[in-house]
């Protein structure tokens, strides 16, 4: 049958996985470090896809194609979940995610001129990795909140004193992580007072991902926190504020 169906150009794909965590029917995936259609009958031709390219790389053709399959998207869409799902642990199982507040001293070891050569830490709490982190740690409360993909770290070289000193930080990536943020951002910020929301993530496209997650995880909420995206370059630069 002719029908409506994304067609990829591969020259123009940057591999961003974007397209991917767009489509609601999971008929795309990367093969070779490029989007790829896996089943004609997955793709319904409505294109959800297409905002999220940055490089304008899909576009709606009609062309004879397989029909679209309901049935066989809510099958898809089940492997996809059960290959993807985190395992459920117990958070006492493993003391190294057992959330904890990090105290400091007051006063540093360091002289005042040596403090920043030796580059004094900002954490304030244990664990900083989103999938780790308990939705119920007590140290969200009343805190001002750093979502951080974890590449800002290493990219920029005052991460700490710039923008950690007196939050709590989460990180995590978004194209690496199998879990979508957003369901336990969304009950971190129901459950706790938080008096502000910072995210930081890296100019590549898929950081995007992050900023979408905490945007959701507000509005899924229902609360009015003043929030605020900042955008480091791969250069280690401040880009945006």
């Amino acid at each position: 049958m002719i029908r409506k169906i994304i067609e990829i150009n591969r020259d123009a794909c940057n591999g961003c996985g974007l397209c991917i965590d767009a489509c609601h029917e999971g008929a795309l995936e990367l093969v070779d470090g490029k989007a790829q259609l896996v089943s004609e009958s997955y793709c319904d031709g409505l294109g959800d896809c297409l905002p999220e390219c940055p490089t304008g790389a899909i576009e709606i053709i009609e062309r004879e194609a397989d029909a679209f399959d309901e049935e066989a998207v809510a099958q898809r869409m089940q492997q996809i979940q059960a290959e993807t799902a985190p395992a459920q642990t117990p958070e006492f199982a493993c003391p190294g995610s057992l959330s904890k507040l990090v105290r400091r001293h007051a006063v540093s070891s360091f002289p005042a001129s040596e403090e920043k050569a030796h580059g004094r830490s900002e954490l304030r709490q244990w664990p900083v990795q989103i999938q780790l982190v308990s939705v119920n740690a007590p140290f969200f409360d009343n805190a001002h909140l750093l979502i951080a993909a974890d590449c800002t770290a290493f990219a920029c070289g005052s991460f700490h004193e710039d923008f950690m000193r007196n939050r709590i930080t989460l990180i995590g990536c978004p194209k690496l992580d199998t879990q979508d943020y957003t369901e336990k951002l969304t009950e971190i910020i129901k459950r706790h007072s938080l008096k502000s929301v910072s995210v930081l993530k890296m100019e590549v496209p898929c950081c995007s991902g992050l900023a979408r997650a905490v945007q959701q995880a507000l509005q899924n909420s229902g609360k009015m926190i003043p929030w605020s995206i900042t955008t480091i370059g791969s250069d280690g630069e401040v880009l945006e504020d």
